[in-house]
């Protein structure tokens, strides 16, 4: 049963490798043939600006298949204009504004590009911060599988750590949060579905690991109650009370903190009682 579940996981995720692929071709080839090729006047004097100009007036206005025409015909035509870093980006902007699926796909590789091309641009940390986001755009709820989740947390993770003075930091720095909470929370749910299940020592393991990983966890305070209840469960209280005297300590508002200082009264008075009885002295 275990050979066909794995090898059922292993088809399954070739099934989604190929459909994304599949998702980027007809999106790149739905982009190619669509609408005419927006070209300056002739004559214009300087027709990279105006490209950029029409392209920035487009994508504020969130005409995103328009504003991507004028960009990267810019991109495709002027290699050497002072605008066509910024073009790109803005193809990248284009296809994020849409959100979809294949859309996201298709920014991140915008921005990928970008990064390869022009890795010390002034914009490089905004290009990166947007890389971060198509897969943060696309994270599932904690009950799915995670990859788009760890790959927004590496992404945002090289942001924060590369870039400590863009103007975007601390967005980047609460997208984060949210990212690396969404992969805890699901590990979260495991651990709590071994603690209802009554395998405590599953559920304190996977806590622990928790914590290792992610020890800023928004939701730890559930995490260290049912930690301490699943150790107390298994005739280990003296570990159960640091968990239990955590929560107080860090949590001035939780909906375990009545329990948990009855919890933490009752096993101090149960280990003193214990080590004072006869022949622990």
């Amino acid at each position: 049963m275990a050979f066909d579940i794995a090898g059922g996981r292993l088809m399954a995720s070739r099934r989604w490798v190929f459909a994304r692929a599949l998702v980027v071709v007809l999106a790149a080839v739905v982009a190619a043939c669509s609408g005419a090729v927006k070209k300056p006047p002739t004559g214009t004097a300087e027709p990279d600006k105006f490209l950029f100009e029409r392209g920035s007036e487009q994508l504020k206005a969130k005409h995103w298949l328009t504003a991507r025409e004028y960009f990267r015909q810019l991109v495709d035509s002027y290699p050497q204009s002072p605008f066509r870093a910024d073009a790109k980006l803005g193809v990248g902007d284009t296809y994020v504004g849409e959100k979809s699926a294949e859309s996201f796909v298709l920014a991140a590789n915008e921005f990928r590009e970008f990064l390869t091309y022009y890795p010390t641009h002034a914009r490089a940390g905004y290009a990166q911060f947007k890389l971060g986001m198509t897969y943060f755009y696309q994270m599932h709820g904690p009950e799915r599988d995670q990859t788009e989740t760890k790959d927004a947390i590496k992404e945002l993770t090289t942001f924060v750590e590369n870039y400590p003075r863009s103007d975007l930091l601390a967005e980047g720095q609460a997208r984060l949060r949210d990212a690396r909470d969404r992969l805890s929370q699901s590990e979260y749910r495991v651990g709590y579905f071994y603690w209802r299940s009554r395998w405590y020592p599953g559920a304190i393991d996977r806590f622990k690991a928790i914590l290792a990983s992610d020890p800023q966890f928004s939701n730890r305070d559930a995490l260290y109650y049912y930690l301490a209840d699943s150790l107390v469960k298994i005739q280990r209280p003296a570990e159960a009370l640091p968990f239990y005297e955590r929560l107080v300590k860090e949590f001035e508002r939780s909906e375990y903190l009545i329990e948990t200082n009855k919890r933490i009264e009752t096993l101090k008075a149960d280990i003193a009682k214990a080590s004072s009885a006869p022949g622990k002295n």
